[in-house]
């Protein structure tokens, strides 16, 4: 399974910032939403991920003035990311061995989705069950 057919047929658009955008702002983007992480744009690309780590160790470096600062200016750059035609397995693979929980999913220099650890979680729990639940029918029947 690709990442293309996993996002495809998705209904919401994606939601995203700009580099300029206020942390302030940011941060009530993400609480509005429920959402841990934001692609952050510059010039229609992505250019970092924002995210509440991001919140976090900014926090507690520069306080509460941090809320006045751009995305920009805090986010964590660049952005890693994932082709749509990548297999759920490699894309999992590589939030394991970089430690993240978000991807954008770039094709060729346009934003194509974003995917989160939880949407592979899914997947991959979905398909083992289906795959179990097979097994089982197959054996109750012969």
């Amino acid at each position: 399974m690709t990442i293309a057919r996993l996002i495809e047929g998705r209904s919401a658009g994606i939601i995203s910032c700009d580099v300029s955008t206020t942390v302030g702002e940011a941060v009530r983007i993400l609480a509005e939403r429920r959402i841990g992480a934001l692609p952050v744009m510059k010039d229609g690309q992505v250019a970092g991920i924002f995210s509440e780590r991001d919140v976090v160790y900014r926090l507690a470096a520069d306080g509460p003035a941090m809320l006045d600062k751009t995305v920009g200016e805090v986010m964590t750059a660049p952005a890693i990311t994932v082709d749509p035609q990548s297999g759920v397995l490699d894309a999992l693979g590589l939030m394991t061995r970089r430690r993240i929980r978000h991807l954008p999913v770039v094709h060729g220099e346009t934003l194509a989705g974003f995917v989160s650890i939880g949407d592979l979680v899914k997947y991959r729990i979905d398909h083992i069950v289906a795959e179990a639940e097979a097994m089982r029918n197959y054996i109750q029947s012969t």
